[in-house]
This record gives structure tokens, sequence and C-alpha cells, in this order.
């Protein structure tokens, strides 16, 4: 599985881009064929404390699975959408294997 990383209005570092490939990494478990997956950190300046977003973005055959949280760090909202994801990859799974 490939996995981009982009980060909008910060610099990553090595420790948080390790972390997310550790937590994208992992969901390729759960469905062998996962083509790519795009992250995108961005930090947003609303003045509250939750103004980091983390959106993933699964490429499958044949469709695109779509998670985005909105936390106070980015470990956390990657940790969200990992879970979102693999929630969505089971229901994906599920669907392609009742098909044949």
């Amino acid at each position: 599985m490939d996995i981009r990383t982009q980060s909008i209005h910060f610099d990553a570092d090595v420790k948080l881009l390790d972390f997310i490939d550790k937590k994208v990494g992992k969901l390729s478990t759960f469905l062998d064929r996962i083509v790519s997956a795009d992250v995108i950190m961005k930090l947003e300046k609303t003045g509250q404390v939750q103004d980091k977003v983390v959106e993933v973005k699964l490429n499958v055959p044949g469709n695109v699975l779509l998670a985005k949280e909105t936390c106070k760090s980015f470990e956390e909202a990657v940790d969200l959408c990992a879970e979102s994801l693999r929630r969505q990859l089971l229901k994906y799974k599920a669907k392609v294997l009742d098909r044949n």
C-alpha cells in the first residue's frame, strides 16, 4: 500500500509521520487489496482547542473510503480515523464477499 501524507499550514515532524505510517499501514491487515492511502493534515486557525484536522482517504478497488476527524492532537485524530476506516473496511469486505 502506498501512503502519501500532506501537511497544510505546518511542517510535520518525523515522529508524527512514522505514527501515521504505522496506524494507516495496519489497515492493510483487514483488506490486502488497498491500493493507496492519502493522509491530509491541516492546522486550522479557528481559535479553538480542537484545531487539528486529519482526513484519510483509502483507495480500494471500485470504491473510496474516507474518514475525517478534528481533535486536539494529530495523533488522536489519526487514531479515530483509523478506527472509522477499520469499520468501513470490514463492511466493504463483507459486501465484496457477499457478491461472490
